[in-house]
């Protein structure tokens, strides 16, 4: 039976066991014992942060663990190509299927697969995958990094005439309107092909790539035609024109569907034809300009974007698509454009969400080459450091792996830049160089005299330019159509030494002090803010300067590990934190990032400290006459708080660092904020009430009109419970906090809560966490069919605090739970229903 390409997850029905089995790896194990898990799964946040474990991964345990999945394939499939696909797995594995053992993979973010055609069992006789994974070195990353795997796996079934893996590529080599570029009138595209014969005798095959507009109105449709040797893969490439294109860029994401078909003949000589391969893809022409910065489709543009690294608090590294798409969500509204996927190629489907919901991206390979950097295990910056890590597998793997990523992600329109290295060039870590006899970073906080000083026996910082000139013509080789990059923390060295001759944009990390005298040594060259505080003077550097493109902050979440010390497990400098929630500094971010008026309001108590990351709340519970601190977030010209009617305060302008402060003492009511346009008008008003204590919970699950109702009846389907704590009244309140248990029942189990405090060392395995700022997230996965209940309790009762209940039935638009309150006594209670 001649089939199309065929894609089938295998999520579903794995089996787990933490700790060594050594005899897992035979098909005929008994493995009932193990624990029944989906994926994407990671073991470690199953079990109890420890001060034992390391603090640059969050506090939370490695190890060895066992992976085993039994499935049937049909009769149909015999005679076809079947690849076994997985997407990630931290780190080390290796995988046997039906006993037979199919290789390893150390690097834990790069996907690879197996050929298991010729093993693969059908009919009644079942399959048997076995992966080992083994993570004993748990110092081995500055930032947590799971265990297990951590992403999808899917098993590929094609004809044996086939595209190679990731083998068509689709290019936007130009935008034209009679021979002039721009205004957009055509699109000059390429589609390159890799066409594998798998079969015993040379083969013709007529390749037919078809284009679709994004209503799905097919718009152009090309041929040619091959030879392919038995055993062999051999390439083409198509050119063509698409007239009144429909260009992708962040405001306006249009994907165009692609699909290839193949005519070749099977083994009886009859002609047949198939889908050998389905895709999105978008017309777009990114650009970086020496001068005047970054365009895209021909208009100037400034890189708004955010670092992130790829984890999610309570869910550790196995993180779904859903989760990344409300955080996306947020991003997107407060005026962020792009994505750093930082320090690695990160899971397939977060380049998916950037493709439809708008994000330029900057995919990223890896964070350190053939040394080790520093591994804080016990403390950031306290020493002794540990030397583990990807370096020991770089020699033999940084190929593989870097072309295992632009392979996969070349076709994503959302991807404008690759860069090779973060902070490879990390002064004394461990590289150095004699021109400098004293070198400090920008993380080195109290790292000792000695450590800051050039020593001969360390690496000399030359040995990275001709890694940088390998790494950069790798990607060449596999992807022409966008320039090579690398995130340096030490360029005054490092450019000086010539690194800069090896990338396309120069990212610099932290260095705006360096832009304009290195715009002048190095004209020829754009640069970039690749990591980026967020202070309003490094994004006044980008804003006041055409030649730098842009910047991305560090970072646009909070992550798991590089902590500071313990009971710390993460670090804060996000502007959502792990739970998804907004801090403070987002709306500041973006009242400077946003065109319409914006206004926020927080406050913290008073102090001398005038820092951006001083945390802020929308709190108006303080004790009598006591001084406040009053943060008005704002894009307009002026702004004044008022406390009861009563204006307290006035300013027009930003202070030093990009928001409106003032210091005011508290009197119970209510604190209002105005903005101001420069004509005095009243544009944007908001206001702080004085609450009572907690009464209430208020629960929104989120479930917007982009995700179709359909996909959250699929089994691993994460609910996104956010909860709120309110008064009588239905205020927000946030100074009351108070510890929740959750219990799910029905089709779904629960996957997780957090609440955003990096502090909190409660196992998150537990059932119970505490608010904080009066909120917390609960994930729900969905196990089958049907209904879904949610119960949450708070622990401790109180008995004058009243009940309410709330019902939600999700029919798949976003909502918050209509209440049923009562009065009776005792502690808060609610109630959540999915369908």
């Amino acid at each position: 039976m001649i089939m199309n390409k065929t894609e089938l997850l295998l999520n579903e029905g794995w089996k787990f066991h933490f700790g060594e089995c050594e005899e897992a790896w035979y098909q005929g194990y008994d493995d009932r014992a193990f624990e029944r898990v989906m994926l994407p799964h990671d073991w470690a946040v199953a079990y109890p942060f420890s001060k034992q474990y390391s603090s640059g991964t969050g506090y939370l345990t490695g190890g060895i663990g066992w992976y085993r999945l039994h499935f049937y394939l049909p009769e149909e499939y015999q005679g076809k190509a079947i690849r076994l696909v997985f997407d990630g797995v931290y780190k080390n594995s290796q995988v046997w299927v039906n006993s037979y053992y199919q290789g390893k993979h150390p690097y834990g973010y790069t996907g690879f697969s197996y050929d298991i055609s010729g093993i693969a069992h059908f009919g009644e006789q079942e399959n048997v995958v076995s992966v080992k994974v083994t993570h004993t070195d748990i110092a081995d990353s500055r930032w947590y990094t799971g265990s297990g795997i951590t992403r999808k796996v899917t098993l590929v079934v094609e004809e044996q005439v086939h595209p190679a893996e990731y083998g068509v590529t689709f290019v936007t080599e130009k935008l034209v309107a009679d021979g002039k570029e721009f205004p957009e009138v055509q699109a000059a595209v390429s589609i390159h092909h890799e066409i594998c014969n798998q079969t015993k005798e040379q083969k013709t095959c007529v390749v037919c790539t078809k284009l679709s507009d994004p209503q799905g109105t097919p718009v152009a449709e090309w041929k040619e035609q091959v030879q392919i040797p038995a055993g062999n893969t051999v390439s083409c490439s198509m050119h063509g024109t698409i007239r009144d294109p429909k260009c992708w860029s962040p405001e306006h994401p249009d994907l165009y569907g692609m699909e290839t078909w193949y005519e070749t003949t099977d083994e009886d000589g009859k002609k047949i034809s198939y889908l050998a391969d389905k895709q999105k893809v978008g017309i777009r022409v990114a650009e970086f300009d020496a001068d005047r910065g970054f365009f895209l489709n021909g208009v100037p543009m400034k890189i708004k974007g955010v670092c992130v690294h790829h984890d999610a608090g309570c869910l550790g590294a196995a993180v779904t698509k859903e989760v990344w798409h409300r955080r996306f969500a947020k991003l997107k509204e407060c005026g962020c454009n792009a994505i750093r996927c930082s320090h690695n190629p990160h899971m397939p489907e977060l380049y998916e969400l950037c493709d439809t919901m708008g994000f330029l991206v900057m995919d990223e390979a890896f964070d350190e080459w053939e040394n080790a950097k520093n591994k804080w295990s016990t403390g950031h910056n306290v020493y002794p450091p540990k030397h583990q890590g990807y370096f020991e597998d770089f020699p033999e793997w940084h190929e593989k792996d870097l072309r295992a990523m632009v392979r996969r992600d070349r076709n994503h329109p959302s991807i404008i830049l690759w860069s090779i290295g973060n902070e490879i060039d990390y002064p004394n870590d461990p590289y150095c160089h004699p021109s400098f006899l004293e070198m400090t970073g920008n993380n080195d906080a109290n790292k000792p005299a000695a450590e800051r000083q050039y020593d001969p026996a360390k690496p000399d910082m030359r040995r990275l330019l001709p890694i940088a000139e390998e790494l950069s013509s790798i990607v060449k080789s596999e992807d022409e159509s966008r320039p090579v990059t690398m995130a340096l923390a030490y360029p005054e060295l490092s450019a000086k030494l010539g690194m800069l001759e090896h990338l396309d944009v120069a990212g610099y990390n932290y260095k705006e002090q360096y832009y304009e005298a290195d715009h002048k040594d190095f004209p020829q060259i754009p640069f970039l803010g690749s990591e980026n505080g967020h202070s309003y003077e490094a994004w006044d550097a980008v804003k006041s300067n055409d030649y730098i493109s842009g910047q991305f902050l560090w970072t646009g979440i909070d992550y798991l590990g590089e902590a500071h010390g313990w009971p710390v497990h993460g670090s804060g400098a996000g502007i959502l934190d792990c739970a998804g929630f907004e801090k403070a500094r987002y709306y500041r971010r973006k009242s400077l990032w946003c065109e319409e008026p914006q206004l926020y309001l927080a406050t913290r108590p008073w102090s001398e400290e005038s820092a951006e990351w001083i945390p802020c709340r929308e709190n108006w519970n303080y004790k009598a006459g006591e001084k406040v601190i009053v943060m008005c977030y704002s894009n307009l010209p002026e702004t004044a708080v008022f406390i009861n009617g009563k204006e307290d305060g006035r300013q027009i302008g930003y202070n030093d660092d990009g928001a409106y402060r003032f210091e005011v003492f508290w009197e119970a009511g209510i604190l209002e904020a105005s903005g101001y346009d420069e004509n005095g008008n009243i544009i944007e008003q908001e206001r702080l009430l004085t609450t009572q204590n907690a009464a209430g919970i208020k629960a929104e699950v989120y479930q917007p009109e982009e995700i179709p109702f359909s996909e959250t009846q699929e089994n691993g389907y994460l609910y996104q419970v956010a909860l709120t704590l309110v008064d009588q009244n239905g205020q927000k309140v946030v100074w009351d906090d108070r510890k929740l248990r959750v219990a799910v029942s029905g089709a779904g189990m629960l996957a997780g809560i957090e609440n955003g405090d990096l502090s909190d060392v409660t196992p998150y395995a537990e059932n119970m966490r505490k608010t904080k700022d009066g909120r917390l997230m609960i994930y729900v996965r969905r196990i089958k069919k049907g209904k879904i209940r949610v119960e949450i309790s708070e622990t401790d009762s109180i008995a004058e605090i009243s009940t309410i209940t709330e019902k939600n039935r999700i029919t798949g638009k976003t909502g918050i739970a209509e209440k049923d309150s009562t009065e009776e006594k005792g502690g808060m209670h609610l109630e959540v229903e999915m369908d």
